[in-house]
């Protein structure tokens, strides 16, 4: 006999793979913006998220799994697909994470509600990602404000850019 997760901490867990593959799209979208307005390092910088996203997906995805949850994949809802400026992008980034930060406090809360301990758990590692992801988005609003008109200080950080790699997220590097 196992023990079924909450019904509220289900939903919220399986809407939460939704907002990330949401956050996913989102990602990809500025990173074909990029593409188009010829910034190929910044492009590559979004493209990274845009992967870092689809894996925290997967993390949520393999957690209902092993709690022997089916999950239930929903449509994923239309995004923006041209920003004014990269500076514009970046600060999109930041409301976005915000919210972000907002859904994944929300099942932290459930968890805790429900004494789901090994949910506590699992989302204090999103917990932590959110404060470096709010972080790098504020550093990047700053960085692209400094060089806002400065064509050649945009040339410099679209190179500098380009060497961001994806890296596994550490719950999907373990499995």
């Amino acid at each position: 006999q196992r023990v079924m997760m909450g019904r509220n901490l289900y939903k919220a867990i399986n809407d939460q793979i939704n907002a990330e593959l949401w956050s996913a799209y989102l990602y990809l979208s500025m990173s074909m913006d990029c593409e188009a307005k010829g910034y190929k390092g910044i492009a590559n910088w979004f493209y990274v998220q845009f992967q870092e996203e689809q894996a925290h997906a997967r993390i949520f995805m393999n957690y209902l799994n092993s709690r022997g949850e089916k999950v239930v994949l929903l449509p994923i809802a239309e995004v923006k697909t041209e920003w004014d400026s990269v500076l514009d992008m970046f600060k999109d980034t930041f409301n976005h994470e915000q919210k972000v930060t907002s859904l994944i406090n929300n099942i932290a809360a459930i968890a805790e509600q429900d004494r789901d301990y090994a949910t506590v758990n699992r989302i204090a590692w999103f917990i932590d990602e959110q404060v470096e992801e709010e972080e790098s988005a504020r550093e990047m609003i700053s960085t692209f404000e400094a060089v806002e008109g400065n064509k050649y200080g945009m040339y410099m950080l679209d190179k500098e850019l380009a060497t961001r790699a994806y890296v596994a997220p550490s719950p999907l590097a373990a499995e």
